[in-house]
């Protein structure tokens, strides 16, 4: 127990030969040095895991697991040990408000990697939505290449179809006319098969022939169409078939994935945020702690120290000054005497 009393003195960054002539301190700096330890601790671990969806390499993630956790360790050690307890509580929160910010920032930095894996499940699932939604973006990209000349051969096809049906149309009015002509029931309502009905039944032959002859040629056009858009469906699905389809499975992807959560559920958004202010307020315990606290021995002690390392150093100052003074008065005088010897 005491050496880890002793290790978590450490971490508080308190002195600790100076904190053992005030010994009912011990327990305030344990606490925060207890404090600074476990939240290095949650750093490396948010640290590695962040690597780890990034790399998927289990020695990295540990290296930089450890190297995140020792910078964070080294950083908060430094905010709680470089805070001084001073004798008004606003010129200690006016120094302490920078460190503080600092601290919040840092919190929000480690809590994102562990609220992506408190929430991994509900991440992975909204992540197949992500990824159907970008397969189907792809595709649409594809089809809309080939669109317009689809398009415009669905129109070719539409556009010979009317010029038969037109022909046809054509076609039998003319022949329903001479067979009028013919039996008069039309025309000129004379039964006979005269001039007349000659003339309506050679239109008739020549719109006849027209009509296959133009049916011929459109049928041909419209199959060649026809062949042209399958070939262009067939070139759609080999592309698309060809596509990357890359999982989503990243960092950012994974960021993206809990941000859609937070804004379409109330709860995961509130549980996001609590998660937040639980790590801004282990974060910021060790400076609240120093903050709030009341102004005890070892702060004296402290402030001794320091008042006296003040003292020694104007002291030695003022010491090199009067040494200094002494050689130029020194050297002053031996100078007017060599002077004198030269010009006497």
């Amino acid at each position: 127990m005491q050496r880890i009393r002793r290790f978590f003195l450490f971490c508080s960054g308190a002195h600790i030969p100076m904190l053992e002539r005030a010994p009912v301190e011990t327990n305030k700096y344990a606490g925060i040095g207890g404090t600074i330890f476990f939240t290095g601790l949650l750093a490396a671990i948010s640290g590695g895991y962040a690597l780890w969806t990034v790399f998927n390499q289990w020695w990295a993630a540990l290296l930089f697991g450890a190297v995140w956790g020792l910078m964070i360790f080294n950083l908060d050690r430094y905010i709680v040990s470089s805070m001084k307890k001073r004798e008004g509580f606003w010129d200690e929160f006016k120094m302490a408000l920078p460190r503080l910010v600092l601290a919040v920032i840092i919190a929000m930095v480690i809590s994102k990697p562990l609220e992506l894996k408190i929430f991994d499940k509900e991440i992975q699932a909204e992540l197949i939505i992500m990824e159907q939604k970008t397969f189907k973006m792809q595709e649409d990209k594809v089809k809309e290449r080939y669109q317009a000349r689809i398009t415009e051969l669905n129109a070719a096809i539409d556009k010979a179809k009317k010029e038969v049906t037109q022909q046809g149309g054509r076609r039998d009015t003319l022949m329903l006319l001479a067979q009028q002509e013919a039996d008069g029931t039309g025309g000129s309502r004379i039964r006979n098969l005269g001039p007349i009905y000659k003339a309506k039944k050679a239109d008739a032959d020549a719109a006849g022939k027209s009509y296959d002859t133009l049916s011929a040629h459109n049928q041909q056009l419209i199959t060649q169409y026809q062949q042209e858009i399958a070939a262009t469906d067939s070139t759609i699905k080999n592309t698309i078939a060809e596509l990357k389809r890359d999982r989503l499975d990243g960092f950012a992807s994974r960021m993206d994935a809990l941000g859609h959560l937070t804004d379409a559920s109330a709860p995961i958004r509130y549980a996001n945020w609590f998660i937040i202010l639980l790590f801004i307020a282990i974060e910021t315990a060790p400076v609240f702690v120093k903050l709030i606290s009341p102004r005890g021995p070892y702060d004296d002690l402290l402030e001794q120290h320091e008042y006296a390392f003040l003292v020694h150093k104007k002291e030695r100052k003022a010491m090199l000054d009067m040494e200094s003074d002494e050689r130029l008065t020194i050297a002053g005088a031996e100078s007017e005497q060599r002077v004198k010897e030269v010009t006497g």
